[in-house]
């Protein structure tokens, strides 16, 4: 009764994000009740590895004792602090100094946000106060890549390159501009790296000049592995040539780390495994292990002098009611300290055992790509291998495999173009790794079995 009624309310009051709200209706909610670990539990006691860790953020995994602690013990002492009239908490501004402590470079100060979205839209203000600080307001033209996400906020939302978050929003605007993605797999330039980087740094010349030279180009954002475009991971030195590029002509280099920050990809910061130093970092998501809301933009010393000098004796006006929450600021300040006492070293050898497994299942029929870095990583489906042809749209991946995997007791990120995405939490252990596997193998027979999957193979085969 209890489950029934809250599938009602939420059916009747709940928006949920990125759905099709009458498709939501139908189906209903899911209800999770409790988490352990990689594994959680659903009202009806339904028992799932998570093998996407909630939404690429709870790294750290649930049920971690000293977070909750850490939390309940900020609470108690002070649970609110403004960052306004020069005021503070202790633990924000030691989380604040951890973090540049570890950051690449001179990433030395840090601004804090609820999440990755306004932490993006929190970079394009900080750009746009530097280039007015320096005289140049015209270079106010933005640039991303194809397949990239930066978030689902109105100005992060333009900058994000997929469909679903354009259509009926007005976005992109017309000062953001795109690049095709380096997606190895379907690259046109083929599977050599030195011609897939080639390539990016030719259309990043023409884009600049379509859009009228450097004197108008602000900024280049990119993740050092693409998420929500379907987990495409650039060709070793795409990310370094692109940062030396613009660094040579002035473009200020942003290193969207939201998903890949904290472990996903093995070390804290995807960007230290190419020596990058970008010119501002975004994180989030693993930041706090999702276990509350923070994110954070990390931003490079002469791009903090620069604000901080042209603004001189006035307020840079950027700010919000929850930066530099205390509560968040010691949870990260703890799950940091799980990182770097355990976690990150277990992180790399689960994700040595999943990439090792996703691998092995290469010549399933249906699988036409594995690609992937640490506790991160998708497979790609397909029903021609040769060609590359996608499942067909009436196999509807992004909600049939999905069910199909829960049923199988495991939670995976099913994109609609037959993509299957995977983090799960950096604390899983190998019986959690194969068990991910296994479930993933007999999803990828269910599916198989699909008349219209068996169906669109034969039409190629014919």
């Amino acid at each position: 009764m209890l489950s029934n009624s809250l599938i009602e309310l939420d059916r009747a009051h709940l928006i949920h994000p990125v759905a099709s709200y009458h498709g939501h209706e139908a189906s209903g909610v899911r209800v999770l009740t409790s988490a352990k670990g990689a594994t959680v539990t659903d009202a009806t006691g339904h028992q799932l590895v998570d093998g996407f860790a909630g939404l690429w953020c709870v790294n750290a995994g649930y049920g971690q004792d000293s977070i909750v602690a850490a939390a309940t013990r900020q609470m108690r002492e002070l649970p609110y602090a403004t960052g306004y009239f020069s005021l503070g908490s202790e633990p924000a501004i030691r989380l604040a100094a951890e973090l540049a402590d570890r950051a690449p470079g001179d990433l030395n100060h840090v601004y804090f946000t609820l999440g990755g979205s306004d932490a993006v839209d929190s970079t394009v203000r900080f750009i746009r106060y530097y280039w007015h600080a320096l005289g140049k307001p015209e270079r106010d033209q933005f640039i991303s890549l194809q397949s990239g996400y930066h978030g689902s906020s109105t100005v992060g939302a333009g900058l994000t390159a997929l469909p679903a978050f354009h259509a009926g929003f007005g976005v992109p605007f017309t000062w953001q501009h795109t690049i095709p993605s380096h997606y190895v797999y379907r690259n046109p330039a083929g599977p050599d790296d030195r011609a897939i980087i080639a390539t990016s740094i030719a259309a990043l010349e023409t884009k600049i000049a379509e859009i009228g030279g450097l004197e108008r180009c602000a900024a280049f954002y990119a993740e050092p592995i693409q998420g929500s475009g379907g987990v495409l991971v650039p060709p070793t030195g795409w990310m370094k040539a692109i940062r030396d590029f613009c660094k040579a002509r002035g473009i200020l280099f942003v290193a969207d780390e939201v998903i890949t920050g904290f472990g996903r990809t093995g070390p804290l910061f995807a960007c230290t495994e190419e020596d990058i130093v970008p010119d501002f970092m975004t994180v989030a998501k693993g930041l706090t292990s999702g276990y509350v809301p923070m994110g954070a933009v990390l931003m490079s010393d002469h791009v903090y002098n620069t604000i901080a000098d042209g603004a001189g004796a006035s307020a840079v006006g950027h700010g919000y009611t929850y930066s530099a929450h205390p509560v968040s600021a010691a949870v990260g300040l703890e799950v940091l300290r799980l990182y770097e006492n355990g976690l990150l070293e277990n992180g790399v050898k689960a994700g040595a055992r999943l990439m090792a497994g996703l691998r092995s299942l290469k010549d399933h029929p249906l699988v036409g790509d594995v690609r992937g870095r640490g506790m991160l990583a998708a497979l790609e489906l397909v029903v021609d291998k040769e060609r590359k042809t996608p499942l067909p749209a009436a196999a509807d991946p992004s909600r049939r495999i999905f069910d199909r995997a829960w049923s199988n007791g495991l939670v995976i990120r099913a994109f609609p173009t037959g993509v299957l995405g995977y983090a799960p939490p950096l604390c899983c252990t190998d019986a959690d790794i194969d068990a991910i596997l296994d479930r993933t193998q007999m999803t990828l027979d269910q599916t198989l079995a699909d008349p219209d999957v068996r169906e669109a193979m034969r039409s190629r085969a014919r």
